[in-house]
């Protein structure tokens, strides 16, 4: 580790200048908003913690990482370490550690250093704690360093912008490389600031954003929760602890932009600690109110909230409000509390008898709510690095509870996901001894089309569940309504509905016994099936294979359905009766839910050509190097790993598709289809000891038998594909697709010409509907499922 950091570049020098006004912070930061990144850090209200608006942009150095491994890249290179990630940030901030000379007060509170976030299941790099509750896989730390910083002081007259560039490079860089380097980036961000705004998909327009019409659901039902809260209660009356912050996750689907999202937040309700981090596969919203550690050189302060109260639709009634929450004895209790906890965790990186309460249950006002606000402060001891801060306090108390490390146990105990970001910190981390982090209390995450927030309260002795409940509800409203009344212009993907045992429901309504012999083995078949304008291509022959497939495997006998019936009432409440779609059926065991020891399922989803998808003209393939030894593959098994796996391999290597080799060598299929070589007027297909028959392959080959050619099937070795004249694939979605290419051999063009000319004939008889054609297949088909059935296998 230390190794390649001292290799990284030296920071010599920052570059200060005063930008030109005209453009607003918001319009500035909205022009980045995309960009992979980007940190916006932005003040609402004239509380004295809230007078910068700071922007973050072009990061030249990353950090993220979980699970003590972590990647830097710096300038493209990047390095993985398995690593403490308090060290690993320590040292770099170290590399970076500028003289005292920019700690001037005209530089402002930080001109370079790490921006982001940390995730509140940091905690466990800290403490040995239970890790009980789902993961959502997004990093713990997600730190970058901006080469252009731009910060506006909003105490200042006319709220100018500054703008900070660090200089890179070696120590004995010349002045003039400096000057072109300078040069360079103001080029850059003058052409950043005159392009138009694209939203964060890259397609809506900015401005637009929605979530599912379902709207949310939550990590909890009313009921868990409130059984959560009486557990909580529970340990509080045996002397556990005395207090534990609850929260449940919110989560919905959602498109458009997200940086419109925090604009609009921002908007109605204004808060000292709004941030925005665009993290590449994922996006922060976060509105804090709260801060959670401060640093000036050797000052700290931190300042946890505790008792929140709606304002009064007047004065009067405003007035009242502010008195009744003064006097709350359950607040000033919760608030005492946790300021006795802050003092603790303070007092391990401060001079003794250094940490005082400066103010306690100060009255905050914000737009919508009263906070009673406590800052406790103190002076570090020489020598303590940011991250023996961040060890001593994170996570803040007033989110957890008290003893802190029993409140997070027994948190982790009874959240079932993983708070990520959630009651973790945003903020940045200067390499010239300053930092700034919130709570990051009223945070959304927007990731893989979907938004999830949590909320949360303290929970006491004489806390009511139902009110704890409510409470939760109300802190989120404003995140809710602000999506639920989002811009009609972006249009967000209905849920989809299923059908499960007789019955079309919502996907997420369809639930299936843990027990289930289907979920926990993969007993089950399933069948693919392409749709056409409402029609069920060979829906059938899938049919048939499916039942054989159940009855050999397996010792009762498929009820009768009338699958083409089931499948256009799918069609029609997922409103896909007129387009190009999949239908997945499923039958699997499953004596839990269903006395016959039988569950049936039917999904659909819209349908796009693979390779419309990839913009290619056929597939690449892969050769696997696991050999395949199965008498399921015989069948379209839910127990479907194998090939999965295969899958995921190819991709991983640059490919499309994996070739399945059987166990003396010869080829067999591919991961997802069915193979054909052409030789001439020749066509063979793959002879296996246990493989699927494709429905798809057996009508292709009497098409090609009709046009003349040769059909057989015999062992297949790789270089007999190499050697072909082409090589096709087949399967019940695509049809007849081309092989560009195997492992390193690329076919010539007239390989490609000829393959494309087959499957364009092919793929026009396999979805024409010609009665000749359907004819033929059924024959060809019975035959195929003969011998593959007729032992038994």
């Amino acid at each position: 580790m230390n190794g390649f950091i001292d290799g990284l570049p030296c920071l010599n020098f920052i570059h200060k200048e005063d930008l030109p006004k005209g453009r607003s912070f918001e319009e500035i930061a909205r022009q980045f908003a995309a960009d992979t990144g980007t940190v916006v850090l932005m003040s609402g209200t004239d509380l004295d913690c809230a007078r910068y608006n700071i922007l973050a942009i072009d990061p030249w150095l990353v950090v993220q990482g979980r699970n003590n491994r972590f990647e830097v890249s710096c300038f493209g290179h990047t390095h993985e370490f398995d690593t403490d990630p308090f060290s690993l940030i320590d040292r770099i901030i170290s590399r970076y550690a500028l003289d005292a000379k920019v700690q001037l007060s005209q530089w402002g509170p930080v001109c370079a250093g790490l921006f982001g976030y940390f995730s509140y299941d940091l905690k466990d790099d800290i403490e040995v704690l239970p890790q009980t509750c789902m993961d959502s896989g997004l990093p713990d730390i997600c730190l970058y360093a901006p080469s252009m910083i731009i910060i506006q002081d909003r105490h200042r007259d006319h709220h100018p912008l500054s703008l900070f560039i660090p200089i890179l490079g070696r120590p004995d860089e010349p002045s003039q490389d400096r000057n072109a380097y300078i040069e360079s980036k103001l080029e850059w961000l003058r052409q950043k600031l005159s392009e138009p705004v694209h939203g964060d998909d890259g397609i809506n327009d900015p401005g637009t954003y929605a979530i599912d019409r379902e709207g949310f659901s939550s990590s909890f039902t009313k009921p868990q929760y409130l059984e959560a809260v009486r557990r909580i209660i529970a340990y509080l009356k045996a002397g556990d602890i005395y207090q534990a912050n609850l929260s449940q996750q919110f989560r919905s689907g959602f498109k458009g932009d997200p940086f419109t999202l925090f604009v609009n937040l921002f908007k109605q309700n204004p808060a000292p600690f709004f941030a925005y981090v665009h993290a590449g596969s994922h996006t922060i919203v976060s509105t804090s109110p709260e801060r959670f550690i401060k640093r000036e050189g050797n000052y700290i302060e931190t300042r946890p909230i505790k008792g929140t109260l709606a304002r009064g639709r007047d004065a009067s009634e405003d007035q009242e409000r502010a008195k009744i929450l003064s006097a709350s004895v359950k607040d000033d209790a919760e608030l005492t509390m946790i300021v006795d906890l802050m003092r603790n965790d303070l007092s391990r990186v401060t001079r003794h008898d250094s940490v005082i309460v400066r103010e306690h249950k100060r009255l905050e006002p914000y737009d919508n709510v009263f906070h009673l606000v406590s800052v406790v402060e103190g002076e570090l001891r020489s020598g303590t690095t940011p991250m023996d801060i961040i060890k001593a306090t994170f996570p803040g108390g007033s989110i957890t509870g008290c003893p802190k490390i029993r409140s997070m146990e027994i948190i982790d105990e009874l959240e079932p996901v993983r708070r990520h970001v959630y009651t973790g910190s945003i903020g940045y981390i200067s390499f010239h001894d300053t930092l700034d982090l919130s709570i990051a209390i009223r945070t959304a995450t927007v990731f893989n089309q979907s938004i999830c927030f949590s909320v949360g309260g303290g929970i006491v002795y004489d806390s009511d569940p139902e009110k704890e409940y409510q409470e939760t509800l109300d802190k989120g409203k404003t995140i809710m309504d602000t999506l639920t009344g989002a811009h009609e212009a972006v249009h967000p993907t209905p849920r989809s509905k299923v059908w499960l045992n007789g019955k079309i429901c919502p996907d997420h309504d369809a639930l299936i016994p843990i027990g289930s012999t289907g979920f926990q083995y993969g007993a089950g078949i399933f069948e693919t099936i392409r749709v056409e304008n409402g029609r069920p291509v060979r829906l059938d022959h899938h049919i048939t294979r499916m039942t054989r497939s159940w009855e050999t495997l397996f010792d009762n006998i498929l009820p009768k359905m009338s699958w083409d019936t089931i499948i256009d009432q799918l069609l029609r409440e997922n409103h896909l009766a007129s387009n190009s779609c999949m239908v997945k059926l499923m039958v699997f065991e499953d004596k839990a839910l269903n006395p016959s020891g039988i569950s049936m399922a039917a999904m659909t989803r819209p349908y796009v050509h693979r390779l419309e998808m990839l913009e290619k003209e056929g597939l690449d393939l892969w050769s696997c190097p696991r050999q395949r030894i199965s008498h399921l593959a015989d069948h379209k098994s839910m127990n479907y790993l194998f090939y999965y796996l295969a899958g995921q391999s190819a991709r991983e290597n640059g490919r499309d598709e994996a070739i399945i080799f059987n166990p003396d060598g010869s080829v067999s299929e591919t991961n997802t289809c069915s193979v054909m070589v052409v030789s001439g007027k020749r066509v063979q297909t793959p002879e296996s000891e246990h493989v699927l028959p494709g429905v798809t392959q057996s009508e292709t080959l009497s098409i090609l038998e009709t046009m003349g050619y040769e059909i057989t099937r015999s062992r297949l070795s790789l270089e007999d594909l190499l050697g072909a004249s082409c090589v096709l694939l087949t399967n019940s979605l695509m049809g007849a697709v081309p092989v560009l290419s195997i492992d390193d051999f690329v076919y010539g063009s007239d390989a490609l010409d000829l393959a494309k000319n087959i499957c364009h004939d092919l793929n026009h008889a396999l979805f024409s509907g010609d009665e000749h054609n359907q004819n033929i297949m059924e024959q060809s088909l019975e035959s195929d499922f003969q011998e593959v059935y007729k032992s038994g296998s």
